[in-house]
């Protein structure tokens, strides 16, 4: 008989965040590990929501509003793998992943413009979000009513510490790219550098804690060397991730668990945000970066999927076109904006207000994708919409009720 899962790691939603040193918010190879797992060996990881619990479950948007930025991510660990050593490949098994039964709930949200942003802020510039109450694996929100889904639930960070060379790699080129960028782009932010702002070392201190802090690359982006913030969402229960490791015991730290997420998350805060446990079997394959080619992230997913068929999506295109008539060339970004924005104009017509449909795209789950990418001057991308989450008719064959009660979201003034 198999012996009882234990639980390598748990954290507390009544303590701030920042007072938990099994947790941190930096990458940094000197970041002290908390526990150790065997090659093998199934266990499970508690996690607080990416903010460290800042967002309440209310009816008012001036948390979402007011987050402070420089205290994310939270990420549970680091955790050694016995036996792993760089140039290896960890092998990361999710066997389940589920929000806790004491806090059946979580959030999306949209941050303010001058506060984060988001992928439509120059549309939508006001904080706003959305509460989602859990019903096993369905999902449903007293600030979007009409939509019920089932989620598909998943990390949306997991990776491995760099070494101190790559941690000098990571810094270089993302500074090299704030310098280039601050003629073409004035004023836009393109790189989180480091920060020692708020943070969180783990259980460091003293010099050490200072010196992370100083040099710690910030969690917001994913990277093509481990992963990090990648946000794919078929990474699910049953998925199989290969991750570099660049340091001796890996160093393996996961956060950011998501209810639903659609592709591109397009509203940064846009997954259905929560606090839970996450189950994972690890493995090693040894010198598997060499003899396995793979110096980036690759993973399969899991057998558990959402189940809408391929007629049942309501499917909008995009073009690198934007909103005022100006052509680009070949921009993807540019493109999958456009095609958010002819989903959100389309789903207005059933009552809803467009704050409450950017957040329902962030979370619900949309299918995103490049449809061309070689047809200059224009890339075309899709935004395939679920027409089943609706517990009304959306098709363009429906008829249009008017007047229909939908509610609303909060927005922060």
């Amino acid at each position: 008989m198999p012996g009882k899962i234990r639980t390598i790691q748990s954290v507390s939603l009544d303590v701030p965040a920042s007072e938990q040193p099994n947790l941190h918010n930096r990458w940094h190879p000197d970041i002290p590990s908390i526990a150790s797992v065997k090659p093998g060996e199934t266990v499970k990881i508690e996690c607080l929501d990416w903010t460290g619990g800042q967002i309440g479950n209310n009816d008012s948007a001036d948390d979402v509003k007011n987050v402070d930025l420089t205290r994310i991510h939270y990420l549970t660990g680091p955790f050694d793998v016995e036996g792993s050593e760089p140039g290896d490949l960890l092998v990361v098994n999710i066997t389940d992943v589920q929000p806790f039964e004491h806090s059946p709930w979580g959030f999306t949200g949209v941050f303010a413009c001058e506060n984060g942003g988001g992928f439509l802020d120059r549309h939508y510039p006001k904080a706003c979000k959305a509460i989602w109450d859990f019903d096993g694996i369905y999902c449903s929100s007293r600030h979007i009513p009409g939509v019920r889904f089932a989620g598909l639930i998943h990390p949306g960070i997991l990776g491995c510490a760099p070494s101190a060379e790559l941690l000098q790699t990571w810094n270089r080129r993302e500074g090299e790219l704030i310098s280039a960028c601050a003629q073409t782009h004035p004023g836009q932010i393109v790189a989180q550098p480091p920060l020692q702002t708020n943070a969180h070392a783990g259980n460091a201190t003293g010099e050490l804690r200072d010196k992370i802090a100083r040099e710690g690359a910030r969690t917001i982006p994913g990277r093509p060397e481990h992963g990090g913030n990648c946000d794919v969402n078929v990474i699910s229960r049953g998925s199989t991730t290969y991750l570099p490791v660049h340091v001796a015991g890996a160093k393996f730290s996961v956060g950011d668990l998501h209810f639903s997420q659609g592709d591109g998350e397009i509203s940064f805060c846009g997954a259905i945000e929560m606090a839970g446990v996450i189950t994972i079997k690890f493995d090693l394959i040894k010198n598997g970066m060499k003899e396995r080619a793979i110096s980036s992230p690759v993973f399969r997913p899991g057998d558990v999927a959402q189940q809408f068929g391929p007629s049942r999506y309501l499917t909008f295109e995009g073009f690198s076109v934007d909103e005022s008539g100006k052509q680009h060339f070949l921009d993807a970004t540019v493109a999958y904006r456009q095609a958010c924005l002819r989903t959100i104009e389309y789903l207005k017509q059933f009552g809803y207000s467009g704050e409450q449909i950017y957040l329902l795209l962030s979370c619900a789950p949309i299918r995103g994708s490049i449809a061309g990418i070689v047809d200059i001057p224009n890339a075309c991308t899709t935004l395939g919409l679920p027409m089943d989450i609706f517990e009304f008719d959306v098709s363009v064959e429906a008829e249009r009720v008017k007047n229909r009660a939908l509610g609303s979201c909060p927005i922060a003034e």
